[in-house]
């Protein structure tokens, strides 16, 4: 708890296809952090989750507007800190998000198309359809060194996963000494 406790005012996405528990680990993040947590599914519209439900794919068009939600909100917790789940799966859908707010962190869960798929298929009432995870996996673009990200295994339970999150961060901003703080 006490690294939890150095990272007050840290804005964190969890990103990742549909189905690799980013919902799960962004709900123990920021129980962990103390931070108000937002599921960007909560974002969509409702035109946007009808596509989705009818297994239709979005199109940058339609993820615009959402993506612009999700980095206001982000934006408005930026003294009090917060964690949203967002698959982000583009750069430029990362950059969105990156320019409401330069201090965003990424946390990338990332697991292989079968586990997924396995996920997918064990859930219910979700508007996601499996059949929408190849085109997930398509435009996957995994963040670049030059991003702001951790890259977690989703086969790994969820609680280990926030852990080495949280150690991985602090042990990133200690080594860039007095500069941590402005970018939080």
């Amino acid at each position: 708890m006490a690294e939890a406790t150095r990272l007050t005012g840290i804005r964190v996405v969890v990103m990742g296809v549909s189905g690799s528990g980013k919902s799960t680990v962004g709900e123990l993040l920021a129980d962990r952090l103390g931070v108000e947590y937002a599921d960007a599914d909560g974002f969509h519209s409702e035109a946007n989750r009808e596509k989705m439900s009818a297994g239709i794919p979005l199109t940058d068009d339609d993820r615009l507007p959402w993506l612009h939600s999700i980095g206001d909100w982000l934006a408005s917790h930026q003294h009090r800190g917060a964690v949203a789940t967002c698959s982000a799966l583009k750069r430029s859908y990362r950059d969105i998000l990156r320019g409401h707010d330069e201090g965003l962190w990424f946390l990338y869960v990332c697991g292989d198309e079968q586990l997924i798929a396995e996920r997918i298929d064990a859930r219910t009432g979700h508007f996601m359809k499996g059949t929408l995870l190849k085109s997930q996996f398509e435009a996957l673009e995994p963040p670049g060194d030059d991003e702001r990200a951790i890259t977690e295994d989703a086969a790994r339970p969820p609680d280990e996963i926030v852990t080495s999150f949280v150690a991985s961060v602090v042990r990133r901003l200690s080594n860039d000494a007095g500069t941590w703080r402005a970018e939080l």
